[in-house]
């Protein structure tokens, strides 16, 4: 059986070491170089003690030259720091962005958000996503570039898109607030990540429209709605390591029933295998995909009100980042799109 190598830039973070430990697991993959930053020359033992399989690996400068000779590379990399280097690597390899870089189709948006150049955009790795032509999914098929999503875009967009695709929400009246854990803002040493800081506290960031990930929740949307999508996104940072609720509120147009609104959802995710719509009445929480690239859905609707209410959960480190990108890499290559990919979250 053939093993596809991949090579993985930025291993020493979060998102790195996420996406080791589900390589590790994945039957088709063979892990190759290792790449790091400030800690080229540690090894993987001293960075990931959890990755014992790994911990005699030594990682090594992130260069061109270092990521050369594989069938496929991983970049979780800060953002601006993909583009430069995925400019150097050979077209036929397939590279995997888990950083920002590539995911918004609009230059005006980047640059309202982001403080480095425009670099393009590549296909856009959330297969499972409606379209008002289609679905994500065949984007990806034989892809050699990817975008991976943002972690609160995939849980905000597939929560709110089967309502969108089906004309049920109004499109210009969308309000979300997402509380995160801490690892999704990375290994960085900063003092509001401190755990006296978090512990025992919840707090907003990003308040305003004014938090990156907004633009590409509208772009998802309003592929989904066929129109364009606003909204009002405030995420908060929740005492817990790993994990995304998504709480998103929407007007619903006139005629939408309770009715419609369920059947919307089930229909827009028949089949998927990583996203579950729970029984009427059961709430998601991110315990119950800890671990997992599993997102657990709920939605109903406020009828005194005439606003839906859809809650995503989802572990943002799998499902939210290097799951996804594991998901990709699999319908890049032709595999199963499920290989090496846990459904079942970790409890307690």
């Amino acid at each position: 059986m053939h093993m596809t190598s991949v090579a993985v830039a930025g291993a020493s973070g979060y998102a790195g070491g996420e996406f080791l430990r589900l390589a590790l697991g994945h039957p088709h993959l063979e892990i190759g170089v290792l790449t790091a930053s400030s800690n080229a020359g540690s090894s993987v033992g001293e960075i990931h003690p959890h990755l014992s399989p790994l911990a005699d690996r030594t990682l090594t400068e992130t260069t061109a030259d270092n990521l050369r000779g594989h069938d496929v590379v991983l970049l979780a990399l800060p953002h601006g720091h993909s583009s430069a280097l995925a400019a150097e690597l050979a077209e036929d390899v397939v590279v995997i962005d888990c950083g920002a870089d590539f995911r918004l189709t609009s230059p005006q948006a980047w640059t309202t958000f982001y403080d480095t150049a425009y670099a393009g955009s590549w296909p856009y790795g959330l297969p499972e996503l409606p379209l008002s032509h289609g679905r994500q999914r065949a984007a990806l098929l034989g892809a050699r570039r990817i975008a991976v999503p943002g972690c609160y875009p995939t849980a905000v967009s597939l929560a709110l898109a089967p309502g969108l695709l089906a004309g049920l929400l109004d499109p210009t009246d969308i309000t979300i607030v997402a509380a995160s854990g801490t690892s999704g803002a990375g290994k960085s040493v900063t003092a509001r990540l401190l755990g006296s800081e978090v512990m025992g506290a919840m707090s907003p960031y990003g308040v305003g429209g004014v938090h990156r990930h907004t633009p590409e929740i509208e772009q998802n949307l309003s592929a989904a709605a066929g129109t364009p999508v606003t909204v009002s996104f405030t995420p908060t940072l929740a005492p817990m390591p790993r994990g995304i609720l998504a709480t998103c509120t929407a007007r619903v147009t006139p005629g939408a029933t309770a009715s419609a609104v369920r059947d919307a959802w089930h229909t827009a995710y028949a089949g998927e295998p990583f996203v579950r719509v729970l029984p009427e009445g059961r709430w998601p929480s991110t315990a119950h995909v800890l671990g997992s690239n599993s997102v657990h859905l709920q939605v109903a609707l406020d009828e005194r009100i005439g606003r839906v209410v859809a809650i995503a959960a989802i572990d943002n480190l799998t499902k939210g980042t290097a799951g996804a990108a594991i998901q990709c890499l699999n319908l890049a290559l032709g595999l199963p799109e499920e290989s090496g990919l846990p459904v079942a979250g970790v409890a307690p």
